[in-house]
């Protein structure tokens, strides 16, 4: 969890350190310093939430419990079953969402966030907040 540190500004976890951020009174890098990086993870989980469609989909889920396919397809109305059924793939490899089968006739096939999964509520609910605050409605 990335918590707000007193100038608001980004606290690293116990035990990592700091990123360096450039601001307007430090520029990027001085001469003989690397310039700063992106933490590979941080690139990692950005990529994998913010592919096109995941974070509507995490969003709906994290509003329910286990949840049919053809729910979470009406609660994302532009989405097409096809790239629905490739998200709920990604994101059932990457540990995020568990698929689960029933034994009736036909199967039910059910799908649930992972405790993975329902920790990207405080980060997914941030970005929500954010949204709210800075962006205009389509």
């Amino acid at each position: 969890m990335v918590a707000a540190g007193p100038a608001g500004g980004y606290e690293a976890p116990p035990g990592r350190p700091r990123a360096q951020v450039a601001t307007a009174e430090r520029p990027p890098h001085a001469e003989g310093e690397c310039a700063p990086s992106c933490c590979p993870r941080y690139h990692q989980a950005v990529e994998l939430v913010g592919k096109r469609w995941t974070g509507a989909i995490l969003a709906v889920m994290l509003q329910g419990g286990p949840m049919r396919f053809s729910s979470i397809a009406q609660a994302v109305p532009a989405l097409s079953d096809r790239l629905l059924s490739e998200r709920m793939k990604e994101l059932e490899a990457r540990g995020i969402v568990e698929r689960r089968v029933g034994g009736a006739s036909p199967a039910r096939v059910e799908y649930e966030l992972t405790e993975m999964g329902r920790d990207l509520a405080p980060a997914l609910g941030e970005l929500e907040a954010w949204a709210h605050r800075w962006l205009e409605t389509p």
